[in-house]
């Protein structure tokens, strides 16, 4: 067997890639271990920066992300008791929308069914060889081999692909603290994104649609899971959001929970001979920022585009300039997911002192203008860098 482009992982990189080289003319064939129930109902993120929804949507694939996504020009910061709301729209002439990665997942799915894409679910990738470029899977109890021109590793990080760029250096951080998140039945008691800072730690109210509501409390990153009943989420949430002037919580039945830890990963370089490292697969962010799925978005539009270069032209001034573009954005990203990260989160190893200069940093964040304009700039996502054609 033989195709252009093996995509490894049907997640939002790897499908969105397929559907941008569809577009391009190039065959790709996307080879995913999971079923696919498993892949799309797999709870991710669902913030959309302006450059994602635009890619969706100029590439035929936002009809639905269209017409039920919540389109958001403004988030809060709430801390003391009182909330100060970041005009992102007003800051930057640029939006945020709020659709889950689930929903994009079925809606590429759908897409490459339809133009006659190949996308193998229940595939699993034993290899990959960059240099004579061919994987290795097993489908159906038989081991095959698929050979092709490029590879492009959308696995994350505990895919084959990563691990088969040898000779690189990686970077990573782990915090001290993780995240209890919940799915839950109940309409949000906002109409933007809430970050909350508190003595007893993070809270997050973000949505899902009208009708669920997406929520989150920093946690240690031991925690027991079994130990928290929906009672004593709730009430924690309540306690972590309460203002002055009186502000309720919607509470509702609680549909799904889970733990994240919090660690920001990258791996150097992005690339060896014929393979190529997108989304996950070569870096990771904490999720204060917002910033993973969005990411995996900008790796596969500027690796799109280079391989369109490729097939079009003969050259691989693109493909050679992929690592370093991607990674200047990837650095960005990973500072500022940091960066906000740090300045929510409560350190339980924090001295009073620092606690101090935390309320100072946010109180600069919301009182200057130039400070929200930082945020906002970084929040609702910086352009896309292209790899150089000179």
């Amino acid at each position: 067997m033989r195709t252009q482009v093996a995509v490894i992982g049907a997640g939002p990189a790897g499908l969105l890639l397929s559907h941008l080289l569809h577009l391009q003319g190039i065959e790709s064939v996307v080879l995913e271990s999971r079923d696919r129930d498993y892949v799309e109902h797999r709870q991710r993120a669902g913030l959309l920066e302006q450059g994602t929804t635009d890619v969706l949507r100029e590439s035929g694939a936002g009809e639905r992300l269209d017409r039920v996504g919540l389109v958001h020009h403004g988030v809060e910061l709430r801390f003391g008791g009182a909330g100060h709301r970041i005009p992102l729209t007003g800051l930057t002439g640029r939006t945020v929308t709020v659709y889950a990665q689930t929903e994009i997942v079925k809606d590429l799915v759908a897409k490459r069914l339809a133009d006659g894409g190949d996308v193998r679910f229940g595939t699993e990738v034993l290899a990959v060889d960059p240099s004579a470029p061919s994987v290795t899977y097993r489908s159906g109890g038989e081991t095959r081999t698929l050979d092709c021109d490029y590879i492009a590793g959308c696995d994350g990080f505990h895919g084959v692909c990563r691990p088969a760029v040898p000779g690189g250096r990686t970077f990573s951080r782990e915090y001290p603290f993780a995240w209890l998140g919940i799915l839950a039945d109940v309409a949000p008691s906002t109409d933007e994104l809430i970050y909350a800072q508190h003595d007893r730690g993070f809270a997050l109210h973000s949505l899902r649609s009208p009708k669920v509501s997406r929520l989150y409390l920093q946690v240690p990153p031991d925690e027991d899971l079994a130990a928290w009943s929906d009672a004593r989420i709730w009430d924690e949430l309540a306690t972590r959001f309460a203002t002055d002037d009186g502000w309720k919580l919607h509470e509702g039945p609680i549909t799904d929970r889970s733990i994240t830890p919090m660690r920001s990963f990258v791996t150097e370089p992005m690339r060896h001979d014929r393979l190529f490292l997108a989304g996950d697969a070569g870096h990771i962010v904490p999720p204060t920022g917002a910033k993973g799925l969005n990411l995996a978005v900008s790796d596969v539009i500027v690796l799109a585009r280079a391989l369109a270069e490729r097939y079009a032209s003969g050259s691989e001034t693109l493909l050679d300039g992929y690592s370093d573009a991607v990674l200047r954005r990837v650095w960005r990203a990973e500072h500022f997911s940091y960066w906000m990260t740090h300045l929510l989160h409560t350190d339980p190893a924090a001295s009073d002192f620092e606690r101090r200069m935390q309320r100072a940093h946010l109180d600069y964040v919301v009182s200057s203008e130039a400070a929200s304009a930082s945020l906002a700039e970084n929040y609702v996502g910086l352009p896309v860098t292209w790899p150089s054609a000179d």
